[in-house]
């Protein structure tokens, strides 16, 4: 496949196994991996490939699960070429391979408030595309503007009004790449802000497996959010509780396992395959079903070919 593609100024390798690049540490290979120098190289490689060659934005992999049979078409992971930050006044420009951490913490240091990031694992781009948030804050709530590739190479400022930012969702035009955001931050003390951070990861560490290999939460919160990500505290129920209540703290399946720490963080506890994963998270969602009438959605990417499929 790779000699049919575009030439590049980045690195395109064939049968990429996509397991290392993962928080998980599990899934196939991509039929090719694409790291793009830059945004020109990369609206230049997605504006002459075919547009049957199906393609995949990636992050760090914090929140995702390659299945076993890998990925078809390209698989497209930004790096450094795409992680600059920079500071206009209040407005923050993030590159969507920025971690989130690093720009809750250069932000803080410029005296900007977007602390909720620090404890979220990830990039801009994922926050962007799962509205990412915590302690009460979301992406869509700082969020005034994304640039992306398009598809067909175009490259486009979107609003963030146009990205329909709901709990954990955006809608993204298909195949378009994020490659930077720009954030409207709050102004604050850094020495407090520094201080709050620290908190939030005590915090954290406290109450989440943050030592086992996870992809963070699994399953979205179930109902009551408005759709700026606020929680609407009359419905505002917790994945870990119906977890709880239906049995599933410490369930096993192969190598996989939910966290007695945190029911809803899936853990592969060593030797888990993508299958054991996904398998153990939908009999999860059956079991609470059957015991609540909740429907658990997944928060964990899925992506790729099951073994022999």
């Amino acid at each position: 496949m790779i000699e049919n593609l575009p030439q590049v100024r980045g690195t395109l390798t064939q049968d990429r196994s996509l397991a290392d690049l993962t928080w998980m540490r599990v899934g196939g290979p991509a039929d090719v991996l694409f790291q793009p120098a830059d945004v020109d190289d990369l609206s230049a490689f997605m504006a002459a490939l075919a547009p049957n060659v199906p393609v995949f934005p990636m992050g760090v992999g914090s929140n995702l699960i390659v299945r076993d049979g890998g990925v078809s078409g390209v698989v497209i992971r930004l790096g450094r070429g795409f992680n600059a930050i920079s500071f206009d006044d209040q407005v923050v420009t993030a590159g969507a391979a920025a971690l989130d951490a690093h720009v809750a913490r250069k932000a803080a240091a410029a005296g900007l408030e977007l602390t909720f990031l620090r404890t979220i694992p990830g990039t801009i781009g994922g926050a962007v595309r799962m509205n990412a948030g915590c302690y009460g804050s979301y992406t869509a709530d700082v969020l005034q503007s994304v640039a992306v590739v398009m598809r067909n190479g175009a490259v486009v400022d979107l609003p963030a009004a146009d990205l329909q930012l709901a709990y954990r969702r955006s809608s993204l035009p298909d195949g378009a790449v994020i490659v930077s955001a720009r954030l409207l931050a709050p102004a604050g003390d850094a020495d407090a802000l520094a201080a709050r951070m620290d908190d939030q990861l005590a915090k954290r560490d406290a109450t989440q497996p943050t030592k086992d290999r996870t992809a963070g939460s699994t399953f979205r919160n179930p109902a009551g959010y408005s759709s700026t990500g606020q929680a609407d505290d009359v419905h505002d129920l917790k994945a870990w509780k119906v977890i709880d209540d239906a049995g599933m703290r410490g369930a096993t399946l192969g190598g996989a396992v939910m966290n007695t720490k945190h029911s809803n963080f899936l853990t592969n506890a060593g030797g888990a395959t993508a299958a054991d994963l996904e398998d153990l998270g939908e009999l999860v969602r059956k079991k609470v079903y059957d015991s609540s009438g909740i429907t658990l959605e997944w928060e964990i990417m899925r992506v790729g070919h099951r073994n022999g499929s």
